[in-house]
């Protein structure tokens, strides 16, 4: 197989890598740029433990390859937090104890804030529907959906 160079914006950093023809955008970010934070659940798109924003859109990074992001902007759980400085979604997991082992963790904050981007006031439905693509095998989903809520309370009254 032949590599590919690819020029992309990742977590607002001009980024160049070369990966496989074949490879995928998750196997780049983790094995190529050291960007662990998305974990490989499944492979097939069906936990959302991978998910990334490409271009601002959702997507399983396990179903992009690598070379689709070339003059695209990527947007991982590592470029959610401002240095030391959590970004509230992060803050109300802890406070709400929304997560126990970690692997989904990551894919639950990227998708919770593309949701409070294209809807800052959500329902609980709302929430429910769009988190639906993230599965979890240790919590219960109530206490991420009251910490999705509760972030985006707090987000409302601070802008």
């Amino acid at each position: 197989m032949f590599q590919v160079h690819v020029r992309t914006r990742i977590n607002g950093d001009d980024t160049e890598f070369s990966c496989e023809a074949d490879e995928t955008l998750l196997d780049a970010l983790r094995d190529r740029l050291g960007l662990t934070g998305a974990k490989e659940g499944c492979g097939t798109g069906d936990c959302g433990a991978c998910s990334v924003t490409l271009d601002g859109r959702l997507v399983c990074s396990c179903l992009v390859l690598g070379a689709e992001a070339e003059g695209r902007a990527v947007t991982t759980i590592e470029g959610m937090a401002d240095g030391d400085k959590l970004h509230p979604l992060q803050k109300k997991f802890l406070e709400h104890a929304a997560l126990q082992c970690g692997i989904c963790t990551p894919g639950f904050l990227v998708a919770a804030k593309a949701l409070l981007e294209q809807n800052p006031d959500p329902t609980e439905t709302e929430v429910r529907y769009w988190l639906a693509g993230n599965l979890c095998r240790c919590t219960g989903y109530d206490k991420i959906i009251r910490a999705v809520l509760d972030a985006a309370k707090d987000m409302r009254r601070a802008s």
